[in-house]
């Protein structure tokens, strides 16, 4: 396994101080740019695609995710190691392009009636809710792997997995609910 000397040398104050810090700091850049939209707004950004890019890369994360299941299930641990940080790695470009969207894109409002409405407004709470939650799980999974410490990986990567997997696809489905709503000029 590479090694990661200075992620080994923090202590468990400092890793926590880390991954906490950088999590708010994530959560609250996002609260900032979705109430306040377009507060950074670059004129001839065309950010129209993004949606869509969004759902591939959760789809794709989603896949990745459950492949990396069965690979460490089946004892492939290097198999298992790439594509986690693959997984990872499109989490972190969806954030990025995630922020991107929000601060240029006028919000759209879901305009579906009936029960597709309540399953819709279910589907997107819940995703909201875990989405923040997800990051300091994963940074911590990711963080117990690369220091070695593989007990500790293994019980909380139990928790981070359906949790990540579960806000994956259900990114995906807000999308797939949403698409039709949204109004580019």
């Amino acid at each position: 396994m590479a090694s990661f000397p200075y992620l080994r040398s923090l202590s468990a104050r400092s890793l926590a101080a880390f991954v906490f810090g950088l999590s708010a700091s994530v959560v609250v850049l996002v609260i900032l740019l979705i109430t306040g939209s377009q507060m950074v707004r670059v004129e001839g950004l065309d950010v129209s695609g993004l949606p869509r890019f969004h759902a591939i890369l959760n789809a794709t994360a989603t896949v990745l995710l459950a492949t990396g299941y069965v690979l460490i299930r089946n004892g492939k641990v290097q198999a298992h190691r790439a594509t986690m940080v693959g997984a990872f790695l499109l989490s972190v470009v969806f954030l990025l392009s995630y922020v991107v969207y929000h601060a240029q894109a006028p919000v759209t409002r879901y305009g579906g009636q009936g029960l597709v409405r309540s399953v819709y407004y279910f589907v997107l709470i819940t995703h909201v809710v875990l989405a923040p939650v997800i990051l300091p799980l994963a940074l911590y999974t990711v963080a117990r792997a690369l220091r070695g410490e593989i007990p500790r990986h293994r019980r909380i990567a139990r928790w981070t997995l359906p949790l990540w997997l579960y806000v994956t696809v259900t990114g995906v489905a807000v999308y797939l609910m949403m698409a039709p709503y949204y109004d580019f000029p």
